[in-house]
């Protein structure tokens, strides 16, 4: 055998190179999005304690829930805002019992 041939041989029996493929994130997105809930599930919660109770309320206990169902990192916060959340409602419930209207005010 030539030279040629022989050199060709041995590259025809080496594999190809490869480009490097993209490592995989350790959290997934879903998680990462889970844990957003939670957090605006908490500010949600603590706004509402303020203002809008009756709307921000439902929302900071179904954002809650949504990221605990999720498996999000941030459980605290999440039971924090399920927490909030029912206490927004609470705090409307007993402002209307006081002032016996359907919304409140100072």
């Amino acid at each position: 055998m030539e030279l040629t041939e022989r050199t060709h041989l041995a590259t025809a029996t080496k594999p190809a190179a490869t480009k490097p493929t993209a490592t995989v994130p350790a959290r997934a997105t879903g998680t990462k999005d889970a844990d957003g809930m939670a957090v605006a599930s908490f500010i949600l919660g603590l706004l509402g304690l303020l203002v809008l109770n009756v709307f921000l309320g439902p929302i900071a206990i179904a954002l809650a829930s949504v990221a605990l169902w999720r498996g999000t990192a941030r459980r605290g916060r999440a039971f924090l805002g399920l927490g909030l959340g029912a206490a927004d409602l609470l705090v409307l419930v007993a402002f209307m019992q006081f002032d016996s209207t359907v919304s409140w005010n100072f």
